[in-house]
């Protein structure tokens, strides 16, 4: 089996399932482009423990971890299989690099998992782990937990980082931002350093962001959206990473994607 490629996904507020934005259109017809994987392997910014952990289901059910959106998104289920072998297969290779991780049971698919693969793989027959991101851990344990886990693409595995490139929920609510509205510049000049650092490979500079980078604070109080692209950078095993699609949700939110060993079709 070819190895797969790696991804960075922004999966924005929950109704990008439903909002026919940018963002939705390409995520429904980049699935199509990909390689069919053997499973998929999500670290989303929705799923945060102390310690690394991955779900061992074979039924994840569909967990409904926002409020305030449309009455349909609580409606919406996403009934893709577990993957207890591919599980095992995560906490083996953390194991391997000294990296403690626990199997989790009854957790099922959050939004950041959910969203995203129900617009890039609808039909759901592809099966699901997650994997968790801690917080409070920094971009460098990131970084370690995805290049621990860089082999599992040559076994057809798609890990995919599901976060947001820009989260500041704070401006989103508070700045009545329409869904389609332009990001503005202190958002705009993020994402640019970012995607400049990630298409350089400058991984010290990524990894000191909250330093080096505009506005990095403002874009992200907290850390926990971005922690997926490091992930994401260290699964990829060295490949060069290149921004494959840009675009804002609420102004603030930027949808940015990227992929890591990425054959040119497919992007």
């Amino acid at each position: 089996m070819s190895r797969m490629p790696v991804l960075f996904v922004s999966h924005g507020a929950p109704n990008l399932v439903i909002h026919k934005t940018p963002a939705h259109d390409f995520l429904l017809d980049f699935g199509k482009k990909l390689p069919v994987p053997r499973a998929i392997l999500v670290i989303s910014a929705h799923f945060m423990t102390r310690t690394p952990a991955v779900t061992v289901d074979a039924r994840p059910e569909t967990i409904y971890d926002f409020g305030g959106f449309e009455p349909e998104l609580f409606q919406m289920t996403y009934e893709a299989p577990g993957a207890p072998d591919v599980a095992q297969l995560c906490l083996d290779a953390l194991e391997a690099h000294g990296i403690p991780a626990v199997p989790l049971s009854n957790r099922g698919f959050d939004h950041g998992t959910w969203v995203p693969l129900k617009l890039m793989y609808p039909d759901a027959s592809i099966p699901v782990v997650q994997l968790a991101v801690q917080p409070l851990a920094g971009p460098a344990h990131h970084l370690a937990l995805g290049k621990a886990l860089a082999t599992l693409a040559d076994q057809g595995i798609l890990i995919i980082g599901s976060g947001a490139l820009t989260h500041n929920l704070h401006e989103v609510f508070g700045g009545n931002y329409g869904v389609e509205d332009p990001a503005p510049q202190w958002v705009t000049e993020f994402g640019e350093w970012m995607r400049g650092k990630v298409e350089s490979g400058a991984i010290a500079d990524l990894v000191d962001y909250r330093r080096r980078a505009p506005s990095a604070e403002r874009n992200h109080p907290t850390e926990e959206h971005l922690l997926p692209l490091f992930a994401a950078i260290g699964a990829s095993g060295g490949r060069s990473g290149r921004r494959i699609h840009s675009s804002a949700q609420y102004g603030v939110l930027m949808m940015d994607v990227y992929g890591f060993g990425m054959e040119p079709a497919a992007a």
